[in-house]
């Protein structure tokens, strides 16, 4: 079978799931005037989209996947995402390549428009191609006026968390204390919780500093494998201040 972006969607289409596609924009917010407006579903789980992707990593070029990261359809675009993934992470990858690959997915933030599909790339993508180069780029998704481009901003750093680098996720959590939304608020709660697995003392003094000013989301995303008195502690701090 020759493998191409449009056997790609037929066999997609193939394990699209009535249920799910009518439970799907509720899960993801895609009704009118939500963060996910407009976004179509077929209906398929990610185990599903993975397989798919897995298959179709090295039969694709970046012309194809930029094709396909324009569908309509949110599991096309999740699974191409993936497949870039699949690309970025082949061993012995050249790195002009790794720069092609980068490229494509800063010009294609616009279609990276949802929580899952930021989640599943930026740290594998542009944290990884980052982590030893320099990360002023990052300046201009943390200043953007897209919630997706500030998730990505974010969500980047966890590879460098990863390795033990903290210093642009708190400064990135330091800005977007007054952000007006809940998914910033979650992911920034998110990676100072995975800072405090690795350095509880980092945590503190964030906490510390920023506790009357952290959105209460972010707070209990940041705190939630501390012990439940130390938990308690804080939240109370937050609640009287």
């Amino acid at each position: 079978m020759n493998l191409t972006k449009e056997t790609l969607i037929e066999e997609l289409k193939k394990l699209k799931d009535p249920k799910k596609a009518k439970f799907f924009p509720r899960f993801f917010k895609s009704g009118p005037g939500e963060y996910g407006e407009g976004d179509l579903f077929l209906g398929i789980t990610v185990p599903n989209q993975r397989i798919i992707a897995k298959k179709y990593a090295h039969s694709l070029d970046l012309k194809d996947l930029q094709i396909l990261m324009t569908s309509p359809y949110h599991e096309v675009r999740l699974t191409t995402l993936l497949i870039l993934v699949h690309q970025y992470q082949t061993k012995n990858i050249e790195e002009s390549k790794k720069e092609k690959i980068v490229k494509f997915y800063l010009n294609n933030t616009k279609y990276i428009n949802n929580w899952d599909l930021v989640d599943a790339s930026a740290d594998k993508i542009l944290g990884e191609y980052y982590f030893e180069k320099d990360k002023s780029f990052i300046t201009k998704l943390r200043n953007s006026n897209d919630l997706w481009e500030n998730r990505i901003a974010i969500l980047t750093t966890f590879y460098w968390i990863r390795k033990g680098l903290f210093t642009e996720t708190i400064s990135l959590c330091e800005y977007f204390l007054n952000h007006p939304h809940d998914l910033i608020h979650k992911a920034t709660g998110w990676m100072l919780r995975e800072i405090g697995k690795r350095d509880l003392e980092i945590l503190k003094q964030f906490l510390k500093s920023h506790v009357t000013q952290m959105p209460r989301t972010m707070l209990r995303y940041a705190i939630e494998k501390l012990p439940p008195k130390e938990r308690r502690k804080w939240l109370d701090f937050k609640k009287v201040n």
